[in-house]
């Protein structure tokens, strides 16, 4: 395959193997597919502080997209735009009240790389802390000053089905949500219509590449837009059964270099 593709990387559970580590067989053939002339980027839910050093260690030259669309920059290139689409303050505020009568452990907001957070939680601290953002605590109906980027609900399992439908009866024009992998009990937020998949199109757009020469990797609901925008939308052997049943292929797991795997035979780059 002589045409340049455009490779998106998910992290967690996709290109990171549970350790939180980059696999020394995956970031090789990932870079002989860039010496190749293939554009890779990371598409991920996370904030760009916990992405960045990933983004770093692979020396990606690319847009990177955050907050699962969120948030979108060119860290190398500032004329490239930055594209950030929050939720409304008074949608977020609107939230906070309607789930303080649901048994919740926390409910966060981010604004890029500010984190509030409406409970004291010291584990929340070690997970948000990550990068060094600036972080308040206190009710984010007083606290909360600009519109947040994120919104994140933290509660028990037997809970998520409940709020989720409140959400989305009351909420469902304004806003979008999912829920995070177990262990966490976590459903986020953000503003309607953005995913993955709408950073992916400025991508391909930036890169004239069109999305029939996108090879995107994914394994949670996050990722399902990103796997149905490209062409060659692929499910990580880990993944769940929803993204599996979307997906043009499943390769091995995010433990089993299923990304280099799966690179190294479809652009034939005979890393192997």
């Amino acid at each position: 395959m002589a045409e340049k593709h455009l490779i998106a990387l998910d992290l967690d559970g996709t290109l990171l193997k549970d350790d939180k580590t980059i696999s020394a067989k995956t970031k090789m053939i990932i870079q002989k597919a860039r010496e190749q002339g293939h554009e890779v980027m990371i598409a991920t839910g996370r904030p760009f502080r916990s992405s960045e050093i990933y983004y770093r260690e692979m020396g990606l030259t690319t847009p990177i997209v955050n907050f699962n669309g969120a948030y979108i920059h060119h860290p190398k290139d500032h004329n490239w735009g930055v594209y950030h689409t929050p939720l409304q303050m008074n949608v977020a505020k609107e939230i906070v009240e309607a789930v303080n009568s649901y048994t919740i452990h926390n409910i966060v907001a981010e604004v890029i790389d500010d984190v509030y957070l409406h409970y004291h939680d010291e584990k929340l601290l070690d997970i948000f802390g990550f990068g060094d953002p600036n972080i308040t605590t206190g009710d984010l109906r007083s606290y909360l000053k600009d519109n947040p980027t994120s919104m994140l609900i933290h509660t028990d399992e037997e809970h998520v089905k409940s709020i989720r439908n409140h959400l989305s009866e009351v909420h469902a024009e304004v806003i979008d949500h999912r829920r995070w992998a177990a262990p966490w009990h976590v459903i986020e937020i953000v503003k309607t219509g953005l995913n993955k998949a709408v950073g992916l199109k400025k991508a391909t757009d930036y890169f004239q590449i069109p999305p029939e020469r996108i090879i995107a990797f994914g394994d949670e609901d996050n990722d399902l837009e990103m796997l149905e925008f490209a062409g060659y939308g692929i499910a990580m052997g880990n993944a769940i059964d929803q993204v599996k049943n979307i997906a043009k292929e499943v390769t091995l797991t995010n433990e089993e270099d299923g990304i280099g795997i799966y690179l190294n035979d479809l652009l034939n780059l005979k890393a192997l």
